[in-house]
């Protein structure tokens, strides 16, 4: 059972969660969820209970040296914390941990239960996938959203896949049967590249979030990350004829395809994102990979 720290009074909050595992190609929603608590400083709130949900032979605790040099065993566990955002019109709770093993329904409602204390209004769902697309195109990001009318005010379909699911897919169905409105989003990372990190998966995310809740995210060294994270792999394929050529046919085929990052709306909003960090960047470099 989680305990919170405290029961702070939040701003119109949102909930925004993500967990390593089946959920977490290349580890770009996790990655996501750690640069939104170290630039927004976010604050602990608690933790799950990692014997209730972790098999401890398939995510083991780990033992090392904390800063004073004592030794200590790390659990596996999920975190929830709370930032606030600068000049942002919401503050945010993370959740941020790792698939569970067992109890997905209990661990789903311990997760609500933590969302209506604090008196969220609307949970974010961060995930990545393995996907048929290539590394020197924009990372595609698929969403959807259970609440009808929340899906009809952002333009998103209700949830359409089939199939073995995570605990995401859990958790989304969890905040329906709650009446939590819920918005998933999920980054299509190159299964040719699907070792972590993933840098340019990562800053998709980042860059949902920010148009989901109108607000800027500080990206730091994270766009010159995933810069340099394409040039990596157009090395590697470089050498490689069959990957070259099987890159190209992704290219082809997605250039093919009738782009969402193509419409005017999409280019409206990247102007705005520019716009909008322009502060941040002295109006100097451009952030996009």
């Amino acid at each position: 059972m989680l305990e919170l720290e405290g029961t702070p009074e939040l701003d119109d909050p949102v909930l925004l969660a993500a967990f390593e595992g089946w959920n977490d190609a290349a580890d770009a929603a996790s990655s996501a969820l750690d640069h939104l608590a170290k630039v927004w400083k976010a604050q602990p709130l608690g933790e799950l209970g990692s014997d209730d949900y972790y098999d401890y032979q398939v995510n083991r605790p780990t033992v090392g040296a904390d800063a004073q040099g004592v030794r200590r065993i790390t659990w596996p566990s999920t975190r929830v914390m709370v930032a606030r955002p600068p000049d942002a019109p919401r503050d945010v709770i993370l959740v941020r941990g790792i698939e569970p093993n067992m109890r997905w329904r209990q661990f789903c409602a311990e997760i609500l239960d933590v969302a209506d204390s604090l008196g969220a209004e609307m949970a974010v769902l961060l995930g990545a996938l393995l996907a048929d697309s290539p590394h020197t195109r924009p990372i595609p990001v698929t969403a959807s959203a259970t609440d009808p009318e929340l899906a009809s005010a952002l333009g998103l379909e209700a949830p359409t896949y089939e199939g073995p699911t995570g605990v995401l897919g859990v958790l989304q169905e969890a905040c329906h049967s709650e009446s939590l409105p819920a918005v998933s989003f999920w980054a299509a990372v190159p299964h040719y590249v699907a070792s972590s990190p993933c840098p340019k998966a990562t800053l998709a995310l980042l860059r949902k979030v920010e148009d989901l809740l109108d607000l800027t995210v500080p990206l730091g060294d994270l766009p010159e990350d995933a810069r340099a994270w394409e040039r990596g792999v157009d090395d590697l394929a470089r050498d490689d004829t069959e990957v070259s050529e099987y890159v190209q046919s992704l290219e082809q085929a997605r250039d093919a395809a009738d782009l969402p990052e193509a419409t005017g709306e999409a280019i409206a909003k990247e102007f705005e994102r520019y716009l909008r960090r322009r502060p941040e960047r002295g109006g100097g470099e451009q952030d996009r990979p």
